[in-house]
């Protein structure tokens, strides 16, 4: 008698859960529902609009303003963490999103420019603004560091180093992406 497999499907959202919750922080290649340790607080709540998120947005050309993120359900919010990034999938997003918020008090989400050769792009140049901030943290990132980057994990330290952004993130960023 031979003995029977069990499966057991997950999501990458689940599977990059269980590692966290195991203290792996095995940084993936999937950037698309990946959520930094340091935005824990407000994982699983959605509250604030996780970086992977963000980055979709930037992608596909739409600027969601967080009154919109917080006027979704909690339902949606999961589902837009989980949304794929393929270009497809980016375009059904947006199109989701602007019917989604037509009707709410901010308005339809904004069309913007859809993010193409923006810095966190750039596998081969890194920012000055984020070397900069490394430096002034004592972090070492080299070019060699920033190439082997996800590309989430360079939009997200691109994100951190804005003028005039809340910097309290991006010591545990930096310490994160670069492990």
């Amino acid at each position: 008698m031979q003995a029977k497999a069990v499966v057991t499907m997950h999501t990458i959202g689940e599977i990059n859960r269980f590692m966290a919750d195991a203290g792996v922080m095995k940084r993936s290649l999937i950037s698309a529902n990946h959520c930094f340790a340091f935005e824990r607080d407000f994982v699983g709540t959605w509250r604030c609009i996780p970086l992977c998120v963000r980055r979709k947005l930037d992608l596909m050309g739409l600027k969601l303003k967080l009154s919109h993120w917080l006027e979704l359900s909690q339902t949606q919010r999961q589902e837009l963490v989980d949304w794929s990034d393929a270009p497809d999938a980016l375009e059904q997003c947006r199109e989701t999103l602007r019917s989604l918020t037509r009707s709410m008090a901010d308005g339809m989400a904004k069309d913007l420019a859809p993010a193409v050769d923006t810095p966190w792009q750039q596998v081969h140049a890194m920012p000055v603004e984020v070397a900069d901030a490394a430096t002034a943290r004592g972090v070492r990132l080299t070019a060699a560091q920033w190439a082997n980057l996800s590309e989430l994990d360079r939009f997200c330290l691109c994100k951190l180093v804005r003028p005039g952004h809340d910097h309290h993130n991006l010591a545990a960023a930096f310490s994160e992406v670069l492990g």
